[in-house]
């Protein structure tokens, strides 16, 4: 007993009066404050810039800086999905990774690949690994079985943001590990041509499957998607690309059926990773409580 109340004691000493620490800990977990849903009527987006917007309509919603240029790592997959179809990728041809694709795949840090130099893949099956799993190796194997060569894609992914109208969109690396720009309001514009791509919209649909090389040895290979919202399930998501670098940090590009219409949401520039996702849920939660036509009466009566 004099053990027990002289151990009392002394905790009591070192932690201060009220609760042990373990329990004030818990508590200020708990209230720990939550960004608002909305604020001043619009979302409160957290992500440096973004842009929100009905994709048939092509109407804009929302805007947060839309038009700074800012680099945007694996979102530019996106492009590269649309070159390479333009280009009549044969999607079930075969190409076989090389050393190459490795070497333009370094530097993506954490992000490892399981398309090992050697193995071959049917170019489908290397699309779906580049938009799902966001694999760098994907990229410029693809290009390879559309005919492209690493510099010759970074040429194509030029002239197809021209050709979009995008001027503010610069391609100078195939994985956009080393560069790559554009805006929020650019990225929406190749976000809605993807989607209305039906071999690419029914990949960035796609949450988890499995691909198997053709090669003698057949190796299969899991691709879990990078987009958490497609994972979750909450939402009817119709397809999406995340990207990040140091410089870039979190970015998403993400289309979404909300109160039966169809959006584009792009964030760009996010500080955590869960970030984008939590923008994305508040600005969908925004579109679903009937925000938009709320904040357009505001901005009407000022």
């Amino acid at each position: 007993m004099a053990r027990a109340a002289i151990w009392l004691l002394a905790t009591a000493l070192l932690l201060g009066p009220g609760r042990p620490a373990w329990a004030r800990g818990r508590k200020a977990a708990k209230t720990q404050k939550v960004p608002p849903l909305t604020k001043d009527g619009w979302p409160n987006v957290m992500s440096r810039a973004a842009v929100v917007l009905e994709l048939d309509s092509g109407a804009e919603l929302y805007a947060k800086d839309p038009d700074a240029v800012r680099p945007i790592a694996s979102v530019g997959k996106l492009f590269v999905a649309l070159v390479v179809r333009d280009k009549q990728l044969p999607l079930d041809g075969k190409t076989t990774i090389t050393e190459e694709d490795r070497t333009f795949a370094r530097g993506s840090g954490k992000a490892r690949s399981h398309l090992y130099v050697g193995r071959t893949f049917t170019n489908h099956d290397l699309l779906r690994a580049m938009l799902i799993s966001s694999d760098n190796r994907a990229v410029t194997a693809v290009a390879r079985g559309a005919g492209l060569s690493p510099d010759e894609l970074v040429a194509a992914l030029n002239a197809k943001a021209r050709a979009l109208g995008l001027a503010r969109t610069r391609f100078t690396d195939p994985t956009g590990l080393n560069g790559n720009e554009s805006t929020p309001r650019e990225i929406a514009v190749a976000l809605r041509a993807a989607l209305a791509d039906e071999v690419i919209a029914l990949v960035l649909a796609t949450p988890t499957t499995v691909i198997e090389s053709v090669d003698a040895k057949k190796v299969k290979v899991e691709l879990v998607s990078t987009d958490r919202a497609l994972r979750a399930g909450k939402r009817k998501i119709l397809g999406g690309k995340t990207g990040y670098t140091d410089e870039a940090r979190y970015c998403l590009a993400i289309g979404a059926e909300l109160a039966g219409r169809r959006y584009g949401m792009v964030f760009l520039g996010a500080e955590g990773e869960l970030t984008r996702f939590a923008d994305f849920g508040r600005a969908a939660q925004w579109i679903e409580d009937g925000g938009p036509a709320k904040a357009g009466k505001a901005a009407a009566q000022k």
